[in-house]
């Protein structure tokens, strides 16, 4: 898989998560310049991922996505929101990522 596959789909999880923090931000939809700026996200971030998918595996892409998707926003809830994490949440995300470590590293299903 080339560089660009990864770099879309770094891209696509990047603007995710900031259209997911405007979201927080937006109020639920009361607040203008949030609202736009998350809906410009999103898109942004699926066309990422549409250009992802031209090299890779839809389940493997989403897999990645997610994976890195909820650990990047639960840190950013935690640091810009102050949002409380427990054991069973750290121990869920640590899973996640060594989730997506596994995917990456192991299967066959990415081509490396």
């Amino acid at each position: 898989m080339n560089p660009t596959t990864w770099a879309a789909l770094l891209g696509a999880i990047t603007f995710e998560v900031v259209g997911t923090t405007l979201l927080q931000k937006s109020e639920q939809f009361t607040r203008l310049w949030p609202t736009l700026g998350l809906a410009a996200c999103y898109l942004t971030a699926f066309y990422l991922l549409s250009l992802a998918l031209r090299q890779m595996p839809v389940g493997i892409a989403y897999a990645v996505w997610s994976g890195l998707g909820v650990v990047a926003i639960s840190l950013i809830g935690v640091f810009l929101f102050r949002q409380k994490l427990d054991l069973a949440a750290i121990l869920g995300l640590t899973m996640i990522v060594g989730g997506v470590f596994v995917i990456n590293v192991f299967s066959k299903a990415v081509s490396h």
